[in-house]
């Protein structure tokens, strides 16, 4: 289960982590969006050979849609993306643990000026409506996936070799720099789930789930709409007018006739 070692979580978090607790002293919001674009970097370089460096259950969702994934890899991927997630919320709490204590005394809060909840998921900024932040997820979502189609795709402006990692890694520091402030874009359900899920056990309690009028289960649905519809945009208003090989087999041809032309009049 090769997902479950290449979670970019255990960077994301930990800028988090660091800008949270550290105040002005160790990064600001442009961190952490380095933090969890670099983070999939270096997850891609990790999982790209193996499983193809599945950390986001809306696009492994919206890859076996598009018949570019078996369905039956579908459940083995989202474990391991979602055991993967847990396990990065698990180290951040751990390695940071004496921070948290000296942070806040002990006292794990979701809101709050002490509120350290959000180092592990992400809630809404306080004038966010849940049809609000469904779109939010469901753009955000999108168009990461439209990116991604982009960046792969070798009959379009591909990525050079070797740079897609490094390039999908600055895709998600841009949508969290220009999409990020309405609710921390997670774009991602195994993201988000996970880490709340273990900050309930871990002290903080249900409110994790009721905080934002139940923010909790945007994260997880409204991705898997917004990879459809970013994969969806992206094949009929780009891929399906890429030239067919024929078509590019015939303009070949023309040009090498053209070709010789110009040179029997040299």
């Amino acid at each position: 289960m090769p997902v479950f070692f290449c979670s970019p979580q255990l960077f994301g978090l930990g800028s988090v982590a660091q800008v949270v607790m550290g105040g002005d002293s160790y990064g600001n919001y442009l961190s952490i969006n380095l933090g969890f674009g670099l983070g999939v970097t270096m997850g891609i370089h990790i999982g790209g050979g193996v499983s193809g460096a599945h950390m986001n259950t809306s696009v492994t969702f919206a890859m076996c849609l598009i018949g570019n994934l078996f369905w039956k890899k579908l459940p083995v991927y989202a474990l391991g993306q979602l055991l993967g997630s847990f396990l990065a919320a698990v180290t951040i709490f751990w390695l940071y643990y004496d921070a948290l204590q000296d942070y806040c005394g002990g006292n794990f809060t979701v809101t709050g000026p002490k509120a350290t909840a959000g180092i592990f998921a992400t809630y809404p900024a306080p004038y966010l409506s849940v049809a609000g932040g469904f779109i939010d997820q469901v753009v955000g979502t999108a168009v990461l996936l439209l990116c991604i189609q982009a960046i792969n795709d070798q009959k379009n402006c591909s990525a050079l070799s070797g740079t897609s990692p490094l390039v999908t890694g600055l895709l998600v520091a841009l949508i969290g720099i220009s999409l990020g402030s309405n609710s921390g874009y997670p774009i991602n359900p195994a993201r988000d789930l996970p880490p709340r899920i273990f900050t309930a056990m871990a002290g903080w309690g249900t409110t994790v789930f009721s905080a934002g009028n139940n923010w909790w289960w945007i994260p997880v649905v409204a991705p898997m709409f917004g990879s459809v519809t970013g994969v969806l945009i992206y094949k009929v208003f780009i891929e399906m007018h890429h030239p067919s090989v024929e078509d590019m087999t015939t303009a070949a041809r023309q040009q090498e006739k053209k070709k010789n032309k110009a040179l029997e009049l040299i």
